[in-house]
């Protein structure tokens, strides 16, 4: 990180950020399989991995932009893994591709738009609510505390730091919850007492994109 902070980050300048998500979820596919695994069909890693591996794969060797990035990105988890998550992530890196794509220059407010909208797409495609043991019960305060921070004038830094400590704390939050939706649900009271795969790969996700814009910024 530069000792003087800058204010924005480059569009054609970032797609480290992607090459840095699909490293991440290699790097944690066996602890995402191991966690979906004790209260659901236990693929959740290996799915995630052969989707961001392909994706590394179809941008290996081409330069790109960050807002080309998660457009490969969302549509290799969309048309080449299975169960519910390819959707949803999808959607997900969609609707952050399409935010930031007619913008050289990447503010917080912009990223504060990405973030939004990929939750707001994550909404209309399922029916899950905070507090249902999903990924939303990490994404909803990380994204919650970012645009709070940025109101209350924190920099684009500051908001990024706090986005990852309520993401965090959501993404924990989980262990306690009984799951509401998906296979897990059917288990009831068994499913309590377990960390939800999905909100831990948007943990994963959500920490590995605060990581690479603040070494941008």
């Amino acid at each position: 990180m530069s000792g003087v902070s800058k204010m924005t980050i480059k569009n054609s300048e970032s797609g480290v950020i992607v090459l840095s998500l699909i490293q991440t979820i290699h790097e944690n596919a066996a602890y995402l399989s191991e966690i979906d695994g004790k209260i659901g069909d236990g693929d959740h890693g290996i799915n995630m991995n052969k989707g961001f591996t392909m994706c590394g794969q179809r941008l290996s060797g081409h330069p790109f932009t960050l807002s080309e990035g998660l457009a490969v990105l969302s549509r290799t988890l969309m048309e080449d893994i299975g169960g519910s998550m390819g959707p949803l992530y999808g959607v997900f890196f969609d609707e952050m591709s399409i935010a930031s794509a007619d913008l050289q220059e990447i503010s917080a407010r912009d990223f504060e738009t990405m973030l939004q909208n990929a939750l707001s797409g994550i909404q209309d495609i399922g029916n899950a609510k905070k507090g249902d043991k999903t990924l939303l019960d990490t994404l909803i305060p990380g994204v919650e505390a970012y645009s709070a921070a940025l109101d209350s004038g924190k920099s684009f830094m500051e908001a990024l730091v706090a986005l990852r400590m309520a993401a965090k704390e959501g993404w924990l939050s989980t262990e306690d919850m009984v799951a509401k939706i998906g296979r897990a649900s059917r288990l009831g009271e068994r499913s309590r007492g377990v960390l939800d795969a999905g909100a831990t790969s948007c943990w994963l996700i959500l920490n590995s994109m605060v990581d690479s814009i603040l070494a941008l910024l």
